[in-house]
Formats: C-alpha cells, structure tokens, sequence
C-alpha cells in the first residue's frame, strides 16, 4: 500500500505528497475548465500513469529480453468529452523504440505494454489506441 496526501493550495490547485519518497507535485486545473492551467491537471495525471507504466512494464519485459529500451519514448494524447459528464474521452498512445529487435521481441514487448495495470484499471469507455513505431 502506498498513501499519497493531497492538500488544496487554493485557486484551483492542489498539492500532492508520496508519502514513501516525500516527493511532491503540483496539479492546476486546465484552462478549459476554470484553471490557469500552469501544470498538470488531475485528468493529465491519468494520461502520463498510463505511458509510464505502459513503459515501465515494458521496461521489466525487456530485461528478461536481454534488450535496452534506452530512449524508448511514449506520448499520450488525452481528449476530453463533455456528454453525458466531463471525463476523459479517449487516450492515444503512440510509443517509439529505437534500436534493431526481433519480430518475437516486439510481440512481447506490445503484449507487455498491453498489460499494464493503470491500462486494466481504466473505464472501458476510454478508447485507448496505441500505436508502436520501431526504429
């Protein structure tokens, strides 16, 4: 179990802890939605905790792989939806691997990024196309 405090700074900000490294970081609401938008919103936050652990999964595949995803880079595109309830709409991943590897070893490494538990705990909802460009 992990514990995280949030405490709301006001003017529509908050501020996160992560109790077991003490790290902190700042949410602001996005500009479309009454915030000045000077960092990441709550919703934003969903978007990066999906291309992190879709990496950092793949990241654990890719040792038993013997293969360095150095510089391996993920971009999350978040669109939001406002009927019937503002939420997040759909979340495109589109994930680039440099270096020469196998046609076995990018199935696995996919499949790895399939799994990832922040991907199996969205809402089914979400659409959540991913795209893999090898280098």
């Amino acid at each position: 179990m992990v514990t995280i405090d949030i405490t709301y700074q006001g003017d529509l900000r908050c501020e996160a802890v992560h109790q077991p490294s003490g790290t902190r970081l700042n949410t602001d609401a996005p500009k479309d939605n009454l915030g000045k938008g000077e960092s990441f919103s709550p919703s934003d936050l969903v978007a990066t905790a999906l291309g992190a652990c879709m990496l950092t999964i793949m990241g654990i595949a890719a040792r038993s792989l013997n293969v360095d995803l150095k510089g391996t880079k993920v971009t999350v595109q978040k669109e939001m939806v406002a009927t019937p309830l503002r939420r997040i709409g759909k979340l495109t991943v589109k994930i680039a691997v440099p270096g020469k590897l196998t046609a076995e070893q990018r199935q696995k490494l996919e499949q790895a990024a399939s799994t990832c538990p922040v991907h199996k705990s969205l809402h089914p909802d979400v659409q959540i196309p991913v795209e893999f460009t090898w280098q």
